[in-house]
């Protein structure tokens, strides 16, 4: 088993906690693990990219190489298509909806999620509103690795244990909500899976 995933977002979207939860649940596997995150601006509201690879086997290096990721998960739309090119020809896109305007040439909304539906394989998922109607609306990034799970090879288990011990600090309701927010974010996509 080898997965290679690119997430991308911008500063305060929970990026790395998004690597965190998948990491944790492919150590708890027993897979090996890279991973590594650039920061564009280094505060809310830049860029955060990172790569996380997954394998049953030794990993040499954390980057992903060009052209050759199983799947972007984007918590952003722009930032999700900003790194297409690290998609291999039969990868998935799996975003959030809802754009995080940082720039002022940001573009039109609909033209963007036009182009990330013309995809061959891609899935919009809007995180926010499916977070709000369970009652987290902080949860949006678990949301979106609810939605990725069909795509990881990683039992649903092993990420709900991954996100208790994150969120065991913040007390049993966040992490209820957050197991909540991972379930929201599958069943919102299997009926496209």
């Amino acid at each position: 088993m080898k997965k290679d995933i690119v997430i991308a977002g911008v500063g305060g979207q929970g990026i790395l906690t998004v690597a965190a939860a998948i990491g944790l649940a492919a150590m708890e596997e027993g897979y090996s693990i890279k991973q590594s995150e650039v920061h564009g601006m280094s505060q809310r509201g830049g860029a955060v990219i990172s790569h996380l690879r997954i394998s049953d086997k030794e990993i040499y290096s954390d980057l992903i190489p060009e052209g050759t990721a199983d799947l972007i998960l984007g918590v952003e739309p722009m930032e999700a298509v900003r790194y297409l090119s690290f998609l291999k020809s039969d990868g998935w896109l799996i975003t959030n909806s809802k754009p995080f305007i940082n720039i002022p040439d940001y573009p039109e909304h609909e033209k963007l999620l036009s182009f990330i539906n013309f995809l061959p394989h891609s899935i919009i998922v809007d995180a926010e509103d499916i977070a709000k109607k369970i009652k987290a609306p902080k949860s949006s990034n678990i949301v979106m690795v609810g939605a990725a799970s069909p795509f990881l090879d990683i039992k649903k288990e092993n990420l709900e244990k991954a996100i208790e011990l994150l969120f065991k600090s913040k007390g049993e309701n966040i992490v209820k909500s957050n197991i909540e927010a991972l379930n929201a974010g599958l069943e919102a996509v299997s009926h496209k899976v």
